[in-house]
C-alpha cells in the first residue's frame, strides 16, 4: 500500500464506522442518520478507481473493510446508556451486516466500474454506484434488522424493526426495516447522482497532480 493511497484508506474507515453508529439513530420516520454518510464510501472508492486502477481500488475496500471491521468491533465493546438503558454502541448484528454489506457491494462497484471505465465519464461511477447501492442496501438491512437471523445475536432485541406497518406510511403493509430499507435505496440513488459533482472535481484534482 503506497502513500498515495492512505487518504483512500482513511476516508473510507472514517465513513464505514461513522455509518455503523449512525444507522441506529432515526432520523424523521422512516430514514436513519447512516442514509446520509454511507454513500460516501462508493465516492471514495471511485475516485480510487478512476484515479488509480482497479487494482488499488480493491485494495483500498479491504483495507477500508478490515479496519471497519476492527473498529466495529471495538464499539461492540463500549456501552451507552440512554433511557435509562445500556447498550453498545455497535451492535454484532450491526458490525456484521455492515461488514457483510460493504464487502460485496464495494468489490461489485469496482468491478462494473472497471468494466464501464472507457465509457463517457459519468457510466462508469453512475451504474456502479447504483448497483452496489442496491446491494449494500438488501444485504445489510436484512442481516441487521431481519426477524429471520435474529440468532446471530440473541441477547439483542429489534423486535421493533418488525413491526408491520404501511411502507412508507402508505404503501402496501410490511416490516418496518423494509421501510427503513426502501428509504435508505432511495436517498442513495439521489446522492449516486450528486455525487457526480465531487466525483468529476476530485478526480480532475488527483488526476492533474499525478501528471
Amino acid at each position: 500500500m503506497t502513500r498515495n493511497y492512505l487518504p483512500g484508506v482513511l476516508a473510507m474507515a472514517a465513513v464505514v464506522v461513522a455509518s455503523n453508529i449512525l444507522v441506529q439513530f432515526l432520523y424523521g420516520q422512516w430514514l436513519t442518520w447512516g442514509a446520509f454518510t454511507y454513500p460516501l464510501a462508493f465516492l471514495v472508492t471511485d475516485v480510487m478507481n478512476r484515479v488509480y486502477g482497479v487494482g488499488p481500488a480493491r485494495k483500498v475496500v479491504v483495507a477500508g473493510f478490515v479496519v471497519g471491521v476492527i473498529c466495529s468491533l471495538i464499539g461492540t465493546q463500549i456501552m451507552l446508556q440512554g433511557d435509562g438503558f445500556t447498550y453498545p454502541a455497535v451492535t454484532l448484528r450491526i458490525a456484521i451486516a455492515s461488514g457483510t454489506a460493504f464487502l460485496v457491494a464495494q468489490l461489485t462497484d469496482v468491478a462494473i466500474f472497471n468494466r464501464l471505465r472507457e465509457g463517457a465519464w459519468w457510466r462508469a461511477p453512475l451504474a456502479s454506484t447504483l448497483i452496489g447501492s442496491s446491494l449494500d442496501t438488501a444485504i445489510f438491512f436484512t442481516i441487521a434488522f431481519s426477524g429471520v437471523l435474529t440468532f446471530l445475536e440473541p441477547g439483542n432485541d429489534v423486535s421493533w424493526a418488525g413491526e408491520v406497518l404501511p411502507m412508507l406510511g402508505a404503501g402496501p403493509m410490511a416490516p418496518l426495516w423494509v421501510s427503513l430499507g426502501f428509504a435508505d435505496w432511495l436517498v442513495k440513488l439521489s446522492l449516486a447522482l450528486l455525487a457526480l459533482v465531487p466525483f468529476r472535481i476530485i478526480v480532475g484534482s488527483l488526476t492533474a497532480r499525478t501528471t
